[in-house]
């Protein structure tokens, strides 16, 4: 019997995200191991908005017979011939570090397989910085969209990391047009608690960043209800945060509860759940088997909009 909490709503790519990316470039886009149909029909689905120029690594003649069942041409695409997942990998992060692509996207491979082939020093890759993917959240019936890191690649992030994250996160609202954005950090708590240790991080965390960062509103810890209801930072009397009740991004403790955020939001509201790993050279597409294909739409999107290239 399926449970009464999943939302029977399908998600719609973001409109407006779709628009702003459409303002600029088509990024190439290195596809790791695309030879398959899922990743083929993303692909041609950005390419047809304009938001994408297709650089396809994998097997060749797999790649041409699936473009030929969506017919689709694609003898205007450069086609890398590899063989297996760990050469289309390999080859498609090489492609970005060379210059040769400026997005790397996850095909038909495992996700260790791809992140271990991006974060492999022969690649080119790696700034020294961390890794931190951030997903971009959006209602189907729109509004302003929320956005959580880390939900995806960073474990049991370390506050050097959650920094990295904060910054990323601000970085990529204010090129989303966000000239303020704010900024929650999670846990189960308003007050800093020992017995609870992100509610003690998340104080210190929400301290560097108001010390750090400017252009942007800081607050933590809050427990979800304070960053999301209004209705609730009125009963609890914080009506003076500048954060609790309207945060646009929210920075969780553990992977734990930022895959089961992100997946709520998903499951139980029809969000539209676009994704990416920022920290690297280029920007990183993490697609999953079961994101829907307005997902990968959206999340190339905003590469396209992170890369920010002239039309």
């Amino acid at each position: 019997m399926t449970s009464p909490f999943l939302d029977p709503l399908d998600p719609k790519a973001p409109a407006d995200l779709i628009a702003r990316a459409q303002a600029f470039g088509a990024p190439r886009i290195a596809i790791a191991r695309a030879s398959a149909p899922l990743p083929m029909a993303a692909a041609e689905d950005a390419t047809r908005a304009g938001l994408m120029t297709p650089v396809f690594v994998g097997e060749a003649d797999q790649i041409r017979a699936e473009a030929k069942a969506l017919d689709w041409d694609i003898s205007a695409y450069p086609i890398h011939d590899t063989k297996g997942e760990t050469a289309a990998g390999l080859k498609a992060a090489q492609l970005c570090g060379a210059g040769e692509a400026d997005v790397l996207m996850k095909g038909q491979l495992h996700t260790d397989v791809f992140m271990k082939s991006a974060l492999n020093r022969d690649a080119g890759l790696r700034t020294g910085q961390r890794l931190v993917h951030i997903f971009h959240i959006t209602h189907p019936d729109g509004g302003k969209p929320i956005l959580i890191t880390d939900a995806a690649v960073n474990v049991a992030p370390d506050l050097t990391t959650r920094q990295s994250a904060i910054q990323e996160v601000v970085k990529l609202l204010h090129k989303l047009g966000n000239t303020r954005p704010k900024v929650a950090m999670l846990s189960a708590t308003e007050s800093p608690i020992p017995a609870v240790p992100s509610s003690v991080e998340g104080q210190e965390l929400a301290q560097w960043a108001r010390d750090n960062i400017t252009e942007a509103d800081f607050s933590g810890p809050l427990a979800l209800d304070l960053i999301l209801s209004p209705d609730s930072v009125a009963t609890k009397g914080l009506s003076d945060d500048p954060v609790a009740g309207q945060a646009d991004a929210i920075v969780v403790p553990d992977i734990v509860s930022g895959n089961a955020l992100f997946k709520s939001f998903v499951y139980l509201a029809g969000g539209c759940a676009a994704g990416i790993v920022s920290g690297a050279k280029v920007p990183i597409l993490l697609t999953s088997r079961a994101d829907p294909a307005v997902a990968r739409l959206a999340s190339v999107a905003l590469a396209t909009i992170t890369c920010g290239l002239p039309k």
